[in-house]
């Protein structure tokens, strides 16, 4: 009743029509089933599937957009499986004809589920929401035509058990609606047209979020844009024709000027010798490089200690790391032997001197080691084993990525499968990604910083894997580890040297304090567990009550490469376990 004027409404659905009936458990932010019917139809699956071609989700969640799709590919009406519809209870309702229109409908699903149906198959990270999957497509009887497996993004392939020449990959990729979840997705979207152009190049595809941000983020161009509403939030449908769209150039490296190389003969004797002894590494590491598939590596580490620098290589990128001179050291000299370095870098790599980020060490403590130093914001895309990892040259002291831990990082993935893993002090994350790449069932990883914690969001993004599986805390970890009550397979305990950080109540030193620590992380191993200890202390000794109790085996040389043989007290390493 409304100013003097009744409305009437006459129901004839009953429930609401979105509700099919095959869907009684869903996972977080389900995709409505009328909603999912939009997107295949926007996407022309019908015309698709009549012409044999295979859907593939991604991240497939409960299985609705492949349910949907599979109704429409084999002429399966949508409320078929409702028990009922409102219009039945209405006084003039056609029985005998509604009973003739069942039959038909139901026929026709009888005879389009003993056709050959295309291939649809769909994944997800989330065993937990797979089996819910599963659940869903069973209720709807379609499990002989539609197949989910547990498998992140990252792992994702093209089938090859039949050929697969077209089809549609159609997802529906996590918005970020939450604060500060946006710019990790970035990269989780990047993943996602890499291993589209990569995996499906004759394919269709069509991704659905509520922010063309984010759907740019995918580097691809899409030809066809719809608008549509999720409940109240406005989303797009974004349609791509793979074939020939060549993904947009990620920043992989520092945005170089336009400086030019310099002519060698500008340069200064010690500049010419720096040169050589630059190039003299690089031959030297070579072989090793091609052979370890190593693509970020340590080149020169103040060998000549009038030139006091650390020279790093990430790809195609150099960051440089000027060691604070000593007292009684001529900081006049020592200004004049950097821009030595600075001149002699670009001609000796090849590169443009704006390429290379520059950073004078110092040691921190605190707040320090996480102020910014710039604020670029870029990011580089860089690969260890099977990870990418995602580093920044310019903004902090740390580019992200020690790479003296490196042989450290490759044995975690290669003991990590079947195994839940804990990263203690966990840094950026990229020993997390190295476990979840190798298979861990779990991982958690615990660090105080928010900056490092929202970088290695962005790193798990990057491999194409959720949260579901991997838990970010944030917390003192001897705090934690007093208040946890999980058990792990598998350890990494790699604290800074020392910290008084304002988020905890006392210093930390890892000479003073490293026994507490282990015996507490310890208590969280399980039998036959391994943990990892490590730090960059110089000097540093491991308490000897701790060897009377636990087996421990240094394990230091072991974990340095043939970049680090100049410089071999970088880290002391412990391999611990239960006696």
């Amino acid at each position: 009743m409304s100013k003097g004027r009744a409305i009437v409404s006459v129901d004839f659905s009953g429930g609401s029509l979105h509700q099919r009936g095959y869907r009684q458990k869903a996972g977080a932010a389900p995709l409505k089933e009328n909603l999912a019917a939009a997107i295949l139809l926007r996407a022309d699956w019908p015309g698709m599937a009549a012409r044999g071609g295979a859907l593939i989700d991604p991240m497939c969640g409960s299985a609705t957009l492949l349910l949907e799709g599979a109704m429409m590919a084999a002429d399966i009406a949508p409320g078929l499986a409702r028990r009922q519809f409102g219009f039945e209870r209405l006084k003039d309702h056609n029985v005998t004809q509604w009973k003739a229109l069942l039959a038909d409908a139901r026929g026709r699903a009888e005879r389009g589920k003993e056709c050959q149906l295309p291939q649809m198959r769909g994944y997800d990270a989330d065993p937990r929401v797979i089996r819910r999957a599963e659940e869903n497509i069973a209720r709807a009887g379609l499990q002989q035509h539609v197949r989910v497996s547990c498998k992140p993004l990252a792992e994702l392939k093209k089938p090859t058990h039949t050929p697969m020449p077209m089809g549609l990959l159609a997802c529906n990729p996590p918005y970020g609606e939450r604060l500060g979840e946006k710019e990790s997705l970035k990269f989780l979207y990047r993943e996602l047209g890499e291993i589209m152009v990569r995996e499906f190049p004759e394919w269709e595809a069509a991704v659905f979020t509520s922010d063309l941000d984010l759907g740019r983020a995918t580097g691809l161009r899409s030809h066809k844009r719809y608008g549509f509403y999720n409940g109240a939030l406005e989303t797009h449908l974004l349609l791509f024709n793979l074939e020939g769209n060549k993904l947009k150039q990620l920043q992989t490296q520092p945005a170089a000027g336009k400086s030019e190389v310099p002519n060698p003969g500008e340069l200064s004797e010690g500049a010419k010798m720096f040169a050589n002894r630059i190039r003299k590494n690089r031959k030297r590491l070579a072989s090793w490089r091609k052979r370890e598939e190593v693509h970020c590596y340590r080149l020169y580490d103040a060998d000549m200690p009038e030139y006091a620098v650390a020279v790093d290589i990430y790809g195609d990128a150099v960051h440089v790391a000027e060691y604070q001179a000593p007292k009684g050291i001529d900081l006049d000299a020592a200004d004049r032997r950097m821009g030595e370095v600075k001149a002699a870098l670009p001609e000796a790599l090849g590169v443009a001197a704006d390429a290379i980020a520059y950073k004078q060490r110092r040691r921190q403590r605190g707040a320090a080691q996480y102020e910014k130093q710039a604020s670029r914001d870029e990011y580089i895309s860089v690969l260890e084993g099977h990870a990418k990892l995602l580093v920044n040259l310019w903004d902090y002291l740390d580019t992200g990525l020690f790479l003296d831990h490196r042989p450290l990082r490759l044995r975690i993935a290669g003991q990590a499968k079947g195994k839940d893993f804990l990263n203690l002090f966990c840094y950026t994350g990229s020993a997390t990604v190295h476990a979840a790449i190798g298979g861990a069932r779990s991982t958690t990883s615990v660090d105080m910083s928010n900056t490092y914690l929202g970088w290695l969001r962005k790193n798990l993004a990057h491999n194409g894997l959720g949260e579901s599986h991997h838990e970010i805390v944030r917390a003192n970890c001897l705090q934690w580890l007093e208040k946890d009550e999980g058990s792990y397979d598998l350890i990494l305990l790699d604290p800074p040297s020392f910290s008084n950080s304002k988020n905890m109540d006392e210093s930390f030193d890892v000479q003073r304090d490293h026994a507490e620590l282990v015996r507490a992380a310890m208590s969280h191993l399980r039998p036959g567990g391994v943990l990892y200890f490590s730090n960059n202390r110089r000097g540093f000794k491991l308490d000897e009550s701790l060897q009377q109790v636990f087996s421990c085996k240094d394990i230091t040389n072991a974990t340095l490469d043939q970049d680090f043989q100049r410089n071999r007290k970088v880290h002391c390493c412990w391999e611990i376990a239960h006696g």
